[in-house]
């Protein structure tokens, strides 16, 4: 895991309480940012998540190339 996809699921785990909180305050605002930071969260999670596989697909290539 690094550091996008760390970051990306505490931006979402923090959109969640966000919303939550919005939602038993009934305070919408709080609500629609909650769930920004949760779709920002997820994207920068994604980004993460195909920067390691290239770094993985990459390694694996060298491997190979040694081989």
């Amino acid at each position: 895991m690094n550091k996008d996809e760390l970051k990306g699921k505490a931006k979402d785990l923090k959109g969640r309480a966000k919303e939550g909180a919005g939602e038993m305050t009934d305070n919408e605002r709080l609500e629609h940012e909650g769930k920004a930071d949760q779709l920002e969260g997820q994207t920068q999670d994604t980004f993460g998540r195909g920067r390691r596989r290239v770094g993985e697909a990459i390694a694996d290539a060298g491997e190979r190339i040694k081989e």
